[in-house]
């Protein structure tokens, strides 16, 4: 067996789960079509966000509320590669996220399908940050503004409680 560094097994499972979330869609657009297969993707993207907020809320003890939410999502946004600020609103009643860089976008342009990402990233995040969202309370809505994969020159995503 390799002898693996931290680092080495970190990148290897991240690689795979880009992987296989990239073929998994290519995959089923062969067989069903561009529009089947972004119906399917958003389903999945229904149910990861609560999985990965509920994991990461476990293991840090986080609380619910715009804290929760912003400790947890600046976690998963920097194990997932993006480059970003977070900054509450003086009364603690909003959260802004500006994503300067997006490894999503960043791979589908690799892919070669960069035409796609701006219909992907529409539907995909508006669904996984409302998710997120409603992990860590009922009372936070989410609004998704610039977007990187729409010509912008970073994503705007805006929590309010």
């Amino acid at each position: 067996m390799l002898k693996l560094t931290d680092k080495q097994i970190s990148e290897y499972f991240k690689r795979s789960y880009t992987a296989v979330d990239g073929l998994w869609f290519m995959k089923v657009e062969e067989i069903y079509g561009f529009d089947t297969a972004l119906d399917i993707d958003e389903e999945v993207w229904k149910v990861m966000p609560k999985i990965q907020a509920r994991k990461l809320k476990s293991m840090g003890g986080l609380p619910d509320g715009l804290d929760g939410l912003q400790q947890g999502l600046t976690t998963k946004l920097t194990l997932d590669g993006f480059a970003f600020k977070a900054e509450q609103s003086d009364n603690d009643r909003s959260l802004k996220i500006t994503l300067s860089e997006c490894p999503w976008h960043n791979i589908m342009i690799k892919a070669g399908r960069e035409h796609l990402s701006g219909p992907v990233g529409s539907r995909i995040c508006t669904t996984e940050y409302q998710v997120w969202a409603a992990e860590f309370g009922d009372d936070i809505k989410f609004e998704l503004g610039d977007q990187i994969c729409e010509g912008c020159e970073c994503c705007a995503l805006l929590f309010k409680a």
